[in-house]
């Protein structure tokens, strides 16, 4: 089971690398777990597992974690990851996992991580000052977790804009932090207007970054066809590799929004190429 997948990110380029290294060289390290009940929950290698999944193996290696119950889980899984570092995102969704679902106080919290009390206190005020679609963004992909860290700082009725103005402009970190001093320079009436004009702004591109442009209808065709290979293949990876239950509520509705609009323009693309192809084949 992924009962603690929530608490981790799972981006689809580490995904993506994971499947092509278990299809490889076979699974090198096996999967943490511990039981719960009569099933098992994964602790650490939630990447491993869903790369197994993709790659339609029907069993995996793994380890069998001593942990009395789920919040001791939550704990070991903290210090699993004590020297390779968790995100301070996902730090902050296993405080307020430990705050809000098992009632742990937070000093009870930080002496079970061994943590100053302070830590756990910024932790939790980072992720429950940060907007649930902002957190589903980051969890999709569409947004840096340094980059939502900065958003954070923005009240919650200018987040969700900000982030849009931040995934459609493709804009760094350090862009997102600018935007965030700037916006927070702004009137309060005013905001939603400047955020709303900055969304309407060409995406940032990289200095250097150059664009070749198509020297025809053939080769923006064939450009375009090599991005739909390259984007649906990943997107396919995520869909299997990923379930979304453990997304969280926002970023699944998210997904499900998305791939409703998405289905029927893809079954049109496919209905036309047919028809392209049967036309060149009976010429």
């Amino acid at each position: 089971g992924e009962r603690l997948a929530a608490l981790r990110l799972c981006e689809a380029a580490a995904l993506d690398a994971m499947r092509r290294s278990l299809d490889r060289h076979g699974q090198l390290t096996p999967i943490v777990v511990f039981a719960d009940g009569e099933r098992c929950e994964t602790l650490d290698g939630f990447k491993r597992l869903r790369a197994a999944r993709a790659l339609g193996w029907p069993e995996v290696a793994i380890t069998i974690a001593d942990v009395g119950d789920v919040v001791e889980a939550k704990v070991r899984l903290a210090e699993l990851h004590q020297h390779r570092g968790l995100t301070d995102l996902e730090q902050g969704w296993l405080i307020r996992s430990l705050y809000r679902d098992d009632k742990l106080s937070q000093p009870e919290i930080a002496r079970r991580l061994d943590r100053h009390k302070s830590w756990v206190c910024r932790r939790l005020v980072l992720v429950e000052a940060l907007d649930l679609a902002v957190q589903g963004d980051v969890r999709l992909g569409l947004l840096a977790p340094r980059a939502a860290i900065a958003l954070a700082g923005l009240p919650r009725g200018n987040q969700v804009p900000a982030a849009a103005v931040v995934i459609r402009r493709g804009l760094t970190v350090l862009q997102t932090e600018r935007l965030v001093a700037e916006l927070l320079e702004q009137p309060e009436a005013a905001r939603a207007t400047w955020l709303a004009q900055r969304l309407e702004s060409p995406p940032a591109v990289s200095a250097r970054r150059t664009t070749r442009t198509p020297r025809g209808d053939a080769d923006g065709m064939v450009t375009d066809i090599a991005t739909l290979l390259r984007v649906s293949a990943r997107l396919q990876a995520r869909l299997l590799g990923t379930p979304l239950g453990a997304l969280g509520a926002p970023a699944t509705e998210l997904v499900l929004d998305g791939l409703s609009t998405l289905a029927p323009v893809l079954t049109a693309l496919a209905r036309t190429a047919a028809t392209v192809l049967g036309q060149d084949q009976a010429a």
